[in-house]
């Protein structure tokens, strides 16, 4: 089981964050993990969660602006409600733990459609999920079908497992990213691909990824060394992550072979490749100054029915064609 860390901030610092509400959201974003896949780790504290307390349901709920939605759930609960029903919402407010003996008899609750109809919430212990940085994303809850009192070493013990589903939450946004030259791994970015599938599916916004290749990079490696070859993936991670919108991602797929992926774009994928392809034939390798450097672009739209694998093989086929056709240029997939 990780270890737990001790993240918590000074009081007046949390006193603040407790009110800044687009703090708040701005540090739940940046874990990059509303609308992902079960994870293993999340799981295996829901389960135990479960079992130490001998509760029908537990709970790891993010509260995002607008909805609650849950990262690992067990027990009959929906997947996402909208904020303003949960009982977790009230858990964020402050520091210390929400407890509901009875919801029927407390006038927050008793009126909650998950009170009066199923599952039927009768007690409630939920405990914040605090970030490094001092706001409160969410919370890890057990919930009961009966009116329960939670006990002082009950309560002690659901805080010690919400500081592991915080260490969680750090450990795997450490994952995400390539040490190298900061952008999200291969796995990070497929996780950002699934989620503009899902965007398509549910509001109809479009996205575009764009996979480039540095150009003989090995001629690099080969002539100055992998020293060198470093330094040009360094520079090449810090130029894309300046040259990106807030709201793109930048990842490295594997070795000198990167991509964005563009929300709400469409016909602007084949500009914005351009600009990054002149940009990048123009970069200075810091410590290498004679080591020039082009890069072949492939650039795929998302199309309906299209996994985030097939997405990004569409956009690798354009890479293809355009290294097949003389390298530092552009192509679109057809």
């Amino acid at each position: 089981m990780t270890a737990i860390l001790d993240y918590r901030p000074n009081t007046l610092a949390c006193d603040t964050k407790l009110t800044d509400e687009a703090g708040r959201v701005a540090a739940l974003r940046r874990y990059e993990i509303l609308d992902t896949k079960p994870e293993e780790p999340f799981d295996r504290i829901t389960a135990l969660v479960r079992t130490v307390f001998g509760v029908p349901i537990s709970i790891i709920s993010l509260i995002d602006s607008q909805r609650q939605w849950l990262k690992s759930a067990l027990g009959p609960v929906p997947q996402e409600i909208p904020r303003d029903l949960s009982f977790c919402t009230h858990t964020i407010r402050t520091r210390a733990p929400l407890v509901v003996s009875d919801a029927r008899a407390d006038e927050r609750f008793a009126q909650n459609p998950a009170v009066t109809n199923p599952p039927h919430i009768r007690s409630y212990l939920g405990v914040p999920l605090e970030t490094p940085d001092g706001y409160n994303i969410g919370s890890l809850c057990a919930i009961d079908l009966v009116p329960r009192e939670f006990t002082p070493p009950e309560i002690e013990i659901l805080k010690n497992f919400a500081s592991i589903v915080v260490d969680e939450l750090e450990l795997r946004n450490l994952a995400r990213l390539d040490h190298l030259t900061g952008a999200l791994s291969r796995r990070a970015f497929l996780e950002e691909a699934g989620q503009a599938i899902g965007r398509l599916t549910r509001y109809a916004h479009p996205a575009s990824i764009i996979m480039f290749d540095i150009d003989h990079f090995k001629l690099i490696n080969d002539n100055y060394g992998h020293p060198a070859g470093d330094a040009v993936l360094r520079a090449v991670g810090a130029a894309c992550t300046a040259l990106m919108r807030d709201c793109d991602s930048f990842g490295r797929l594997g070795g000198e072979e990167f991509a964005f992926l563009l929300p709400d774009t469409v016909t602007g994928g084949c500009a914005a490749a351009e600009r990054f392809r002149k940009i990048l034939a123009t970069l200075v390798t810091p410590g290498y100054p004679e080591i020039r450097i082009t890069a072949s672009f492939g650039i795929a739209s998302l199309t309906p029915g299209m996994t985030a694998e097939e997405w990004i093989a569409a956009a690798d086929t354009a890479l293809y064609t355009a290294k097949h056709d003389g390298r530092n240029q552009c192509r679109v997939a057809v």
